[in-house]
């Protein structure tokens, strides 16, 4: 491994300004995560609504005969997904009886990592350490030496001589329907797939290529790779069992259109009951619902703390109160970042989901005025004179 460590400054003046840019980036980067969680809402919605439209009118059909009466319904169907003709990789000679044959290539290669070092100065000013390290490892595309900093003895190929590539069966058949393209696509669950001899290659890869790992290797020794150097193997996505939901077209299926819009149309491997297909796309919902619910707020949070970020550039010109400022705006960034995204999410169900939406913002808001009102009586219950009578005073002596 190699490494090359450049230094630049950059003075306050220029930082402000730069500052005041990411600012108005910032603007822009919190009003896309509120469109994208707004966006998210509606589409978990209707997927939710078009789900449950069809699991209230999913039929099951036996797939070993084409039954007319279920024409244009949506219809669940297991059965074996099967092929009549192998494919094949006539370069490396492979053939297989497969649903999909997947070609993986991968070149050896330099590759540049940057890691960044930075440090603020008193006046405000601030001195940036990079430094760029240089290794080598195996890819599966093309590494661009062109934009590496270090250009000089880091040199990768401009070509892969093989790529990766993917090949899908034509004419995959369940049962006594033909499965469609878009439905074979959805099959996975490749297995590698082992070559145990390069004969029946080409003659140009024959007289450049060797066994290696159940596949091929372009190279002189594959115990000490040099640049350039390329490995091949194989997989294979093999006939099996699956199950479907879709709509019946003929001796086919479609994709089924809801009442919103949307379409249906599940695919898994193994035998599964249409409820457990739906409670898996149920699941997949949720799951993807969240993921960009969490990204959403990231981004709402990044784009707050670059609309703050000017405060801590003006506050550096002492650096130890530049560090106060950047720590505060970044924690008052994500506290906004969940209060918008908090509301954002609520407009978002009310506007989606009426119902539920204002029920659960009577709710929140029933809550916090019981919050408010227990704060106040506790107030009140502290706020009472606890001082004790005074003693009644004793009658004279006599």
């Amino acid at each position: 491994m190699s490494e090359f460590t450049t230094v630049t400054r950059r003075g306050w003046g220029t930082r402000s300004k730069n500052s005041i840019g990411g600012a108005v980036f910032g603007f822009i980067l919190a009003a896309l995560a509120v469109l994208l969680l707004f966006w998210n809402e509606g589409r978990a919605v209707k997927r939710y609504k078009d789900l449950k439209e069809g699991a209230g009118i999913v039929v099951s059909t036996d797939s070993s005969v084409v039954d007319t009466k279920k024409e244009g319904k949506l219809v669940h169907a297991t059965g074996d997904a099967k092929t009549s003709a192998p494919l094949k990789d006539e370069a490396f000679g492979i053939s297989e009886q497969a649903i999909k044959l997947i070609r993986n290539v991968e070149m050896y290669q330099w590759v540049e990592r940057e890691s960044t070092e930075t440090k603020t100065n008193t006046g405000g000013s601030e001195t940036t350490r990079k430094t760029y390290s240089y290794s080598k490892s195996w890819k599966p595309s093309l590494v661009s030496s062109a934009n590496f900093k270090v250009k000089n003895g880091h040199e990768n190929p401009t070509e892969m001589k093989y790529k990766s590539a993917t090949q899908v069966a034509d004419g995959v058949t369940m049962g006594a329907f033909q499965l469609p393209q878009f439905l074979v696509k959805k099959i996975g669950g490749a297995t590698p797939l082992s070559v145990d001899s390069i004969e029946a290659a080409s003659e140009e890869i024959k007289a450049k290529a060797r066994p290696y790992n159940g596949g091929f290797y372009f190279g002189a020794d594959s115990t000490n790779p040099m640049v350039g150097d390329l490995r091949v193997n194989f997989s294979s996505v093999r006939p099996g069992p699956i199950s479907l939901v879709a709509q019946q077209k003929g001796n086919s299926f479609a994709p089924f259109v809801a009442k919103t819009g949307g379409t249906i149309a599940l695919l898994e491997p193994g035998t599964l009951q249409a409820e457990q297909m739906f409670e898996l796309a149920y699941d997949r919902n949720k799951m993807l619902t969240w993921a960009i619910r969490i990204g959403g707020f990231f981004m709402m949070g990044f784009g707050f703390s670059m609309i703050l970020g000017p405060l801590s550039v003006f506050a550096s010109v002492l650096p130890f109160l530049g560090r106060i400022v950047e720590t505060g705006t970044t924690i008052i960034a994500f506290l906004l970042a969940g209060i918008v995204w908090t509301l954002v999410v609520a407009i978002a169900w009310i506007f989606y989901r009426p119902f539920l939406g204002i029920a659960i913002l009577v709710v929140t808001v029933a809550l916090g005025f019981l919050t408010v009102r227990k704060l106040r009586a506790g107030k009140s219950d502290s706020a009472v004179d606890t001082t004790p009578p005074p003693l009644d005073t004793p009658p004279p002596l006599t």
